[in-house]
């Protein structure tokens, strides 16, 4: 019996030792193209590109600011959607079949 119990301790010990565990992001495939958002709004706005369903955070633009945000993740000439919201979350601006390639200005509101 006690050998059982010894064998069964040693198992148990072995499956909740701890493992080498290697966590790291690869990096953003760059495609070139980018926002270049005016802000003419008193407050700051996080910018979304929608691609695939998915949308994606771009940046934050401060009030009464323009900002060039790179697209990471997004092919040039892809046909996407834009959206800023208002970091209260109290407003959304949104612009719809947007193709991006090379820089794409907008302005805000």
């Amino acid at each position: 019996m006690r050998g059982l119990l010894a064998v069964l301790l040693v198992i148990v010990m072995a499956a909740c030792a701890g493992r080498k565990v290697e966590v790291g992001t690869g990096a953003t495939p760059a495609s070139g193209v980018s926002l270049n958002v005016s802000n003419t709004l008193s407050q700051a706005v996080n910018v979304y590109v929608t691609s695939g369903g998915t949308d994606i955070l771009v940046g934050q633009v401060p009030g009464n600011t323009t900002r060039a945000l790179p697209v990471n993740g997004v092919a040039a000439g892809s046909s996407v959607s834009l959206k800023a919201v208002a970091v209260d979350g109290t407003r959304t601006y949104t612009r719809d079949d947007v193709v991006l390639s090379g820089s794409y200005a907008w302005t805000l509101p």
